[in-house]
């Protein structure tokens, strides 16, 4: 065996990791850059390694939270749900399920106060 030639052993020792995909470089992870990370059986496991948007906590909760203020929100939010925006990354399908379920209990709060508004003047109309 020649001097210039390693086991693989002794590649990932030194550093170099071109075969296994792990990043041990110090000038990456002080960038704030992600390490690369591959595995041959699974080779979505570096794929929603971004954080969501929205501060972090994605577009159906912030949606959720913002939709106290404006209620439209939960509805938008619906939509997308609606349009199955989740396959995009699944981890937003919790937060916009959450906004399809207070735009259902907003719609029914609406509707039964327009109803008892519709009854009430009725009553008020009529001797």
């Amino acid at each position: 065996m020649c001097s210039s030639e390693h086991k693989p052993s002794e590649k990932v020792a030194k550093g170099d990791t071109s075969n296994t995909g792990l990043s041990t470089d110090a000038a990456e992870q002080r960038n704030g850059d992600y390490a690369q990370i591959k595995d041959v059986e699974n080779p979505e496991l570096g794929m929603f390694d971004k954080p969501l948007p929205c501060f972090g906590c994605g577009i159906g909760w912030f949606s959720l939270l913002l939709g106290l203020v404006c209620p439209l929100l939960w509805y938008y939010a619906t939509f997308l749900y609606l349009r199955k925006y989740y396959h995009k990354d699944p981890r937003e399908r919790d937060g916009l399920a959450a906004n399809a379920v207070a735009a259902l209990i907003c719609t029914i709060a609406l509707i039964i106060t327009a109803l008892v508004i519709l009854i009430i003047n009725l009553t008020t109309v009529l001797p």
